[in-house]
């Protein structure tokens, strides 16, 4: 099973009322399928571009969706240009395809946020396979989990995520990266619908 498909049954059984936005849960999964990609030999970074390889990843639809989505002209992508590109909208459907499996129930088509009714992870062997790996601190899930700012993950063995490959490690800060713009933005509307409610109530 993939990164991405594991980090997003580990969100869905830690983080229960929608504790992670959509926004936040699609860049993070982007950075998961990025992390598979290399893992695969699918892709390398050379000077925080994602270069493109020759042969796609085998045997899962997203993250073959993923590659194909690669930018194949020079200079190539900044990691963080892929990451809010194939972002935009991930998480619904990652959500969507574990709903068509059968192996995620009682979700709502539309909202601000995926859960309301909380979305139920039926049990099976890859649901299974992402809590061992949670429990066990996987160093990728920990440093995905912690950048969306899930704190409960299992204390990881000292030196587990400093001995990551560097091109994951470069992955992982920029899905941080992408996360603080991202809350940026949302700082930025609060403030300018702020201001705009306060001159609608004062124009009464």
């Amino acid at each position: 099973m993939t990164t991405a498909r594991n980090l997003l049954m580990v969100v869905l059984d830690s983080a229960p009322g929608g504790a992670v936005s959509p926004g936040d849960l699609s860049l993070a999964l982007a950075g998961a399928e990025l992390v598979d990609l290399l893992d695969a030999g699918a892709v390398a970074l050379r000077a925080e571009r994602v270069v493109p390889g020759a042969f796609p990843p085998p045997g899962d639809d997203l993250l073959t969706q993923a590659f194909a989505s690669l930018r194949r002209e020079e200079p190539y992508e900044a990691v963080g240009d892929w990451l809010w590109r194939r972002g935009d909208g991930l998480a619904e459907e990652y959500l969507a395809a574990l709903e068509e499996e059968g192996t995620l129930t009682g979700r709502r088509r539309r909202g601000p946020r995926f859960a309301a009714p909380q979305p139920v992870l039926q049990d099976s062997p890859d649901r299974r396979r992402a809590a061992e790996l949670w429990s066990s601190a996987d160093p990728i899930l920990v440093g995905l989990t912690e950048e969306m700012g899930l704190h409960d993950a299992p204390a990881a063995e000292p030196g587990r995520l400093e001995a990551l490959d560097d091109s994951v490690t470069l992955v992982l800060a920029a899905v941080g990266d992408a996360l603080l713009e991202l809350a940026g933005v949302r700082q930025r509307r609060a403030v300018e619908q702020a201001a705009f409610d306060n001159v609608w109530r004062g124009s009464d």
